[in-house]
């Protein structure tokens, strides 16, 4: 017989204050951990600071003051959208219908010339979006969303004005007029924005008229973004092209009312996790802010975001997909109505079936087996995200008013004062980037020089030079890009690719963590590191066997001061063009360098600049 079982009745949870048992923690106490791992370092060196000038703590207390902010209604997931790009409206058809079948709730639709047109895109014509379209059940919830250009705009006017595509009122449909957008990417617009606006006023009432009352125009800070700038200048564009449009509107007789519902608002979003979810409700309050400063009671708007563009590599394109999925977390998190990702071969090529399914998916496990959208606002009340939004607020609507005393957002486009402002910021990322302080993985970081296959050489745009362009998108990635592009064709033209010795003095633990860095650093660029290691005649007849022309040696400070000089001064006389040292040199760079080390390499150091210089050196054309 079994033994009689006895319950025991669980104490009431509120009777259990764990916490209680603990002292509660104070922000000095965790300071004071904080300070105990430093080792002595200040605590400024937690501090960072974005390129808004916005110090980030890294100790934030919790703001229980702080109010969810209204985003997406219900706890419904965001519209994931699918990249409809393909140059032929047939294919895209077929793109299109097998994503909407393999999950994808929309289509994102971009048109030649758009400011999504990142080197392929459907022919702004009035026949392709009927095409592209064709058997699409636009009854069936999915939304559609354009990226339109101004010749694609009048074309897709004509095509809904006859009724050739899309039905008034059969489909959840996004226009995006943005003529402003064109504007400030093409810099350059075919009349003055008083004429524009008038036209674009009467455009959209037209659509209104013939039954189109959904969103039908768009403030779209990509192009600030895809050009380098900001955070906050992307939010200051962004309302001011927002207000420019709801005036064009009313000019028109369009009530404000409904004027704010014609509108929506696109972002990008990259891999700076914090910064993007900052963003994204910085946006929110903003535009807030301008309607009750307009006399009417706010409205949660919609905001559709791409993955960003600049972050995306040719190089080791899987890495692409870790970016990406934390660029979706984040507009998700910000409270992105709409999200579309970027297919992680999109830098390279036309992406293919899988590239495009891995896109789809990303979204589809975050929002279905994530969870991601069943918590509305989940920073909310959090220190670091609540401080960091209230900055960028701040930082972003200085930067719009300063567009609007300088007459909106067409008058400080054509002044220049918009362009000047990303360009000062795009030149500090190219800093940031060339130092590898902005590491972009695989790329400038962990380049891996054995990849299966090199980028697939995509046709020149020219609206990719900067010259007389200066909001055209780049991507961070481009100038070490085009040093492994070198390093390909010496491998494909003379069957190696250039070469530097690393020359590893003493033990293992010694020169290990310098001779990984010194691999990562010389890749970066292309030139492949092959290493050797022992006394100096064995490293001399090492580098004579590999057949490199430059040297690295790589070691610890104390094992540098014992064997450095007596290397270097054999290399030099082995052959070896120019000699490197892995660290800093400190007090010890003149004795150094009478030994015949000519260049240090470390971390923070111009990499970029390192590198082109080495390429001279060995006499390949850059």
């Amino acid at each position: 017989m079994d033994a009689p079982c006895h319950f025991v009745s669980m104490p009431d949870p509120e009777s259990l204050p764990l916490a209680s048992d603990f002292p509660e923690a104070t922000r000095d106490d965790w300071a004071r951990v904080a300070q105990a791992a430093l080792k002595g370092a200040p605590f400024e060196r937690l501090v960072s600071t974005t390129y808004d000038g916005i110090a980030i703590e890294p100790l934030a207390p919790r703001r229980g003051d702080a109010r969810p902010i209204v985003i997406r209604q219900g706890a419904t997931a965001w519209q994931g959208l699918a990249r409809i790009d393909h140059t032929d409206p047939a294919i895209g058809n077929e793109s299109a219908v097998d994503e909407l079948n393999g999950g994808a709730n929309g289509l994102w639709l971009v048109f030649d010339g758009a400011i999504g047109d990142y080197g392929y895109a459907l022919p702004a014509n009035d026949t392709a979006l009927a095409r592209v379209l064709e058997g699409v059940d636009l009854t069936a919830g999915i939304s559609v969303e354009l990226d339109l250009s101004p010749h694609a705009a009048a074309a897709i006017d004509a095509a809904l004005a006859k009724g050739l595509a899309v039905r008034p009122g059969a489909a959840n449909l996004r226009i995006g007029h943005d003529p402003l957008g064109a504007a400030a990417l093409m810099n350059s617009a075919p009349r003055p924005w008083t004429e524009e606006a008038m036209h674009f006023g009467r455009r959209a009432a037209a659509l209104t008229r013939t039954g189109f009352g959904g969103k039908l125009a768009a403030a779209d800070g990509r192009v600030i973004h895809n050009a380098g700038g900001s955070e906050a200048e992307e939010l200051g564009y962004v309302l001011s092209v927002g207000i420019a449009y709801l005036r064009a509107l009313e000019s028109e007789g369009i009530a404000l009312d409904a004027a704010r519902r014609l509108l929506f608002f696109r972002l990008s979003a990259d891999a700076d996790q914090f910064l993007t979810i900052a963003k994204f409700r910085s946006l929110r309050k903003l535009w807030a802010r301008i309607e009750s400063a307009c006399g009417l009671a706010a409205e949660p708007i919609f905001i559709s975001a791409e993955t960003a563009w600049r972050m995306m590599t040719q190089r080791d394109p899987h890495t692409n997909i870790l970016r990406t999925t934390i660029a979706v977390v984040s507009a998700a998190a910000g409270g992105a109505d709409a999200i579309t990702v970027l297919p992680f071969t999109a830098a390279r090529e036309l992406p293919d079936d899988f590239a495009r399914r891995t896109a789809r998916n990303t979204q589809l496990v975050l929002a279905d087996e994530a969870f991601l959208a069943k918590v509305a606002d989940p920073g909310a009340g959090s220190g670091a995200i609540e401080t960091l939004t209230d900055q960028l607020c701040r930082a972003a609507w200085t930067l719009f008013q300063e567009i609007e005393i300088a007459g909106g957002a067409a008058a400080a486009l054509q002044t220049g004062l918009i362009q000047n402002k990303v360009a000062a910021v795009r030149e500090k990322r190219a800093v940031a980037v060339a130092r590898r302080s902005d590491a972009l993985i695989g790329a400038t970081l962990f380049p891996n020089l054995a990849e299966a296959e090199a980028p697939i050489e995509r046709a020149p745009r020219a609206r990719t030079d900067l010259n007389g362009k200066p909001l055209a998108p780049i991507r961070l990635a481009e100038p070490f890009e085009a040093l492994r592009d070198i390093s390909d064709r010496a491998a494909k033209t003379r069957g190696q690719r250039p070469k530097v010795f690393l020359a590893n003095l003493g033990t293992a633990a010694e020169f290990t963590a310098r001779a990984t860095f010194a691999k990562n650093f010389f890749e970066a660029g292309g030139i492949e590191a092959v290493a050797g290691e022992g006394d100096a005649q064995a490293l001399v007849s090492a580098f004579s066997a590999t057949g490199a022309a430059l040297a690295c040696l790589c070691s610890t400070d104390d094992r540098y001061d014992q064997e450095a000089a007596a290397v270097a001064q054999a290399l030099k006389t082995a052959g070896a063009k120019h000699i490197y040292l892995a660290g800093r040199p400190g007090e010890r760079e003149s004795a150094f360098r009478s030994a015949g080390v000519q260049s240090f390499i470390y971390d923070g150091c111009d990499a970029l600049a390192t590198l082109r210089h080495a390429y001279d050196i060995l006499a390949e054309p850059i």
